[in-house]
């Protein structure tokens, strides 16, 4: 990566349409720092222009390491016969996730402009439902059978592997098509020309299944350490390959969905530069009034203790240290919980060992704030006699009070993740945000529940 790649000599030379030194000036420059150029060009026009300067193979490059809304941009200013030669020359994984983004009648003109063979290819891999497997995997691979010497191998590689995705691993399949191992290039480099197959296979492979969610994509990957995978469908015939830039562009897709979600939004779906103000505040406003109407118990619950309130104007001072330290520690939990379910280091069956760990750590967190809390009261006291001769009392209230509302929260933090994931729903839509509107109203409960045990017959 170059970072901002519109130095002012390029930039100069697109003002001035010196159009034959930008082309040798581009010829320097790989695929993917040309996307990041073309990418930082405000003006879509001079993005045409750019584009039309590349040689038609870095072209077809270059445009698929292109954002989907950049890819669209282009084809707009691109004549019909400049957009079939790039579809046809695309990566087949690459021209789904375009055509995927595309309008149905957009699509269908897409499709129209594909040769009879990648029209067939770019049918199938959209056939599969979105967020599967087959959408991310390719048909460019190199399969062979377990009869070939090592010679023939080659030979086939020689013959075929331009059109490759990748030649890191080949593929041995039976008559039917059937997978029934792999082995990396390096075991077939450096064996015997005369040597078969079947010797250096092991039977031991990984595999993918095309209807599978992406999801399991990425956690394979990691798992056993991969850039390339097979995709089979459910008999184990071999469908296609799915490479490890297709993966990563997945797991940061998810991880953003994540991240918006645990802030109390929903998922932007599209770059925030480039998403409008009304999709925008349409993302954000249903959760945020959600949060609003919850926020009203809260109030509810502060106007059914408004009498002990108005005998003990005090308390009410240490409603936001309580309900806020209720949230935050919810908030904490909630998000080590979601984050361990998303990296596969815990499951829903570990309920138990999940619930029993934050109620402990609540008890222990809730105690550090509580001695916290009681020094604070006792400071007042003794700076300016802030809370009368029942000063004790109130501090024991709300060292109380945070002892049980930090539990709760950590409790509440912990539990619904795993109970949302059980359900079938997403974890992250239990936000942070979210779990602490649910514990602040239970925690006033509780504050001013132990406040009356405490301070009945004397503030109260």
């Amino acid at each position: 990566m170059l970072g901002n790649l519109l130095f002012p000599e390029i930039e100069d030379l697109i003002v001035n349409r010196n159009l034959a030194t930008l082309r040798e000036v581009l010829s320097d420059y790989s695929p993917a720092d040309l996307a990041d150029l073309i990418t930082d060009i405000p003006s879509e026009k001079d993005q045409a222009v750019v584009f039309r300067l590349l040689s038609k193979d870095i072209a077809t490059d270059t445009f698929e390491y292109l954002d989907v809304d950049v890819q669209i941009s282009l084809m707009k200013s691109l004549a019909k016969e400049e957009v079939a030669g790039i579809l046809n020359e695309m990566a087949p994984d690459d021209r789904t996730a375009l055509l995927e983004e595309l309008p149905a009648p957009v699509t269908k003109q897409m499709l129209m402009m594909l040769s009879p063979d990648e029209r067939s290819i770019a049918n199938k891999l959209l056939g599969y439902k979105e967020n599967t497997i087959g959408r991310l995997m390719t048909p460019d691979y190199i399969s062979i059978r377990e009869d070939l010497t090592v010679e023939d191998v080659l030979a086939n590689i020689r013959k075929y592997g331009k059109d490759s995705e990748t030649l890191n691993v080949i593929y041995i399949v039976d008559d039917k098509g059937k997978l029934i191992d792999d082995i990396r290039i390096r075991e077939i480099l450096l064996s015997p020309l005369d040597k078969k197959l079947s010797e250096l296979m092991d039977g031991n492979f990984i595999h993918l299944i095309a209807t599978d969610d992406q999801e399991t994509a990425v956690q394979v990957f990691k798992d056993y350490d991969r850039t390339v995978l097979p995709v089979t469908d459910n008999t184990g015939i071999l469908m296609g390959i799915v490479t490890i830039d297709d993966v990563l562009d997945v797991a940061e897709e998810e991880a953003t969905e994540d991240i918006q979600k645990l802030g109390g939004s929903e998922a932007l779906e599209e770059p925030y530069s480039t998403i409008s103000l009304f999709g925008m505040v349409q993302k954000r406003a249903g959760w945020l009034s959600i949060l609003f109407i919850g926020e009203m118990f809260t109030a509810t619950a502060m106007g059914f203790f408004e009498h002990e309130i108005a005998k003990a104007v005090v308390l009410a001072l240490f409603v936001p240290l309580i309900i806020a330290s209720g949230g935050n520690s919810g908030s904490q939990a909630s998000t080590l919980v979601i984050r361990a379910l998303s990296l596969g280091e815990i499951r829903v069956a570990d309920w138990w060992f999940v619930v029993r760990r934050e109620f402990f750590s609540g008890l222990i967190l809730g105690s550090i704030l509580a001695v916290l809390g009681f020094v604070r009261v006792g400071f007042g006291q003794m700076t300016h006699a802030a809370y009368g001769e029942y000063w004790y009392l109130i501090g024991l209230a709300v060292s109380f009070a945070l002892v049980g509302v930090v539990t709760l929260g950590t409790l509440v933090g912990s539990a619904l993740p795993l109970a949302l994931k059980k359900l079938g729903f997403d974890p992250a839509t239990s936000s942070a945000p979210f779990v602490a509107t649910l514990v602040d109203v239970t925690g006033l409960l509780i504050y001013f529940g132990v406040a009356l045990m405490l301070l009945s017959g004397k503030l109260l």
